[in-house]
């Protein structure tokens, strides 16, 4: 028996192309949710990668900031080394190079130095006696005498305070065959252009690998008023070089 459809047919296409369509918008909406939730991710992403650039910059200037302090730090403390080293040279009367070259220079036949000690102090110059100093009323003219009063009677003559300069002095230890090698080294020390008051503190005899040494000490002042001149130096030098 066959079958009637009172549906039409142009009907039953509108009604499909209908259902399409809205399968298509539909799957056109989550797609372009789908893009939308994919742009919000990337641009928070983005802003977030921004912020730890920034971050990064920030750190980098402040470390840029710290470096250039302590090169500049650096730069401050190299000067003032050189300033203290050209200081101390200019203060220092002997450089402790000419010091030991003397002292080597100075050395007779078997004696050898083992310990070397400085010590600096200062001493008062002499004062100036209150004689020195003028008293007042000292100019008169001759025939007319001034009382002093209470207060010029009581009063002491100002005397300048004395500038007190440096002493150096130095401990000598070392070792020789006999006291005559000890007292020829204090003789030339004596003699030295750098030394005074060359004094022996003790010699004793001393046993080094079966071998008898004397055992001395000395001290020795370097001139307070010593003033080195180019001559001496170059002098001390050569003299060095030639004993080397």
């Amino acid at each position: 028996m066959a079958t009637i459809n009172f549906v039409p047919d142009d009907y039953i296409q509108q009604r499909q192309s209908s259902r399409a369509n809205s399968l298509y918008l539909i799957l056109l909406v989550a797609v372009l949710c789908g893009i939308g939730a994919t742009f919000s991710v990337l641009k928070m992403r983005q802003r977030s990668v921004q912020a730890e650039l920034n971050e990064l910059s920030r750190q980098l200037s402040q470390a840029k900031e710290q470096i250039a302090k302590l090169e500049e730090l650096k730069s401050k403390n190299k000067t003032r080394l050189n300033v203290m080293m050209m200081t101390a040279a200019l203060i220092e009367p002997v450089p402790r190079s000419i010091l030991l070259a003397c002292l080597t220079n100075n050395l007779p036949g078997g004696v050898s130095l083992t310990a070397l000690d400085m010590k600096e102090r200062e001493i008062p110059k002499t004062p100036i006696p209150a004689s020195a100093v003028p008293k007042a009323g000292a100019a008169q003219k001759p025939g007319f005498a001034v009382k002093p009063g209470p207060a010029a009677a009581n009063a002491a003559p100002a005397v300048p305070a004395a500038p007190a300069e440096p002493e150096v002095t130095l401990t000598i230890q070392g070792l020789a065959p006999s006291d005559i090698e000890v007292a020829n080294y204090i003789a030339n020390l004596s003699e030295a252009v750098l030394f005074d008051q060359v004094q022996l503190v003790q010699s004793q005899e001393r046993d080094v690998e079966g071998i008898k040494f004397r055992e001395f000490r000395l001290t020795a002042r370097i001139r307070p008023d010593l003033k080195l001149t180019r001559k001496d130096i170059e002098e001390i030098r050569k003299k060095r070089d030639q004993t080397i």
